[in-house]
């Protein structure tokens, strides 16, 4: 049997110090093989670097996804070929840099991660995140037991459809990107784990991870400011999936919620 976390969203400090605070009591609760862990927001809110990246893997993460805010950070291009376990999106143009996908190991199973960007709402340049899905299951046959497929949209439609059309191909399909974790953790008919949302991890008295007034100030008048991270009510946000690689389906998905331990 394969288990393994999904870690929605990092943002920020607050959400990097509760990785490192409760992951590894996580691990060995709940008897985890794999950690893997959407980082995009993680260097001051908005993308990452290769010292934050550091600091994720040595609390106890095994890979790092990326999705739109990928090349936020000053420099990231020229850093993420040297980190072997940080993916971009699969469907960004060929000529970017860093990997597609990831291939992590543990007691003979070989667990393949990529993600794919929606294209609904999303301006970032990319290919279509169904016809890249089916052109890295393709790619990845034979080389791993199971496959984890990361979509990070905004449409939930657009994470659904993908959901239904890599159903009994991929071991899970969950989504990112909204900070909002969602009601719908389900293991679909053919045997897939499926989640809209994973949610976020960090700050959640915010607006999506952000300091509240400036966001609404922005809404009110539409002029320019900046959005700090927030400080308040800070969570670990993801989901457990279990998969039987024997059978070729999962047999659980669902929504974790863990908060910061209480100061004192």
């Amino acid at each position: 049997m394969l288990k393994l976390l999904f870690i929605g969203d990092i943002v920020g400090r607050p959400g990097r110090e509760i990785v490192a605070e409760r992951l590894p009591r996580l691990r060995a609760d709940l008897g985890l093989d794999f950690v893997i862990a959407n980082a995009e927001n993680a260097a001051a809110g908005a993308g990452l670097t290769g010292a934050v990246a550091q600091t994720l893997l040595d609390a106890g993460i095994d890979a790092l996804t990326l999705g739109d805010h990928v090349w936020d950070q000053k420099g990231f291009e020229t850093e993420i070929a040297r980190l072997e376990r940080v993916c971009r999106p699969a469907n960004l143009p060929a000529a970017c840099p860093g990997r597609d996908h990831l291939i992590l190991e543990k007691n003979g199973c070989r667990l393949a991660v990529f993600t794919v960007l929606g294209r609904q709402y999303l301006n970032l340049k990319s290919e279509c995140p169904f016809m890249a899905s089916d052109r890295m299951l393709a790619q990845l046959a034979g080389r791993a037991d199971a496959v984890f497929v990361e979509i990070h949209a905004e449409a939930t439609s657009e994470k659904q459809a993908l959901g239904w059309h890599l159903d009994g191909r991929a071991a899970a399909v969950i989504g990112t990107h909204t900070h909002v974790p969602t009601a719908d953790a389900c293991v679909l008919p053919k045997g897939t784990a499926f989640l809209c949302d994973a949610g976020m991890t960090g700050p959640y008295a915010s607006v999506l991870g952000r300091l509240i007034e400036p966001v609404i100030g922005k809404f009110l008048d539409g002029m320019p400011r900046r959005f700090p991270v927030a400080e308040g009510d800070v969570r670990l946000s993801g989901v457990v999936v279990e998969y039987d690689p024997i059978a070729g389906r999962a047999l659980r998905c669902e929504l974790l919620t863990v908060r910061k331990a209480a100061a004192g």
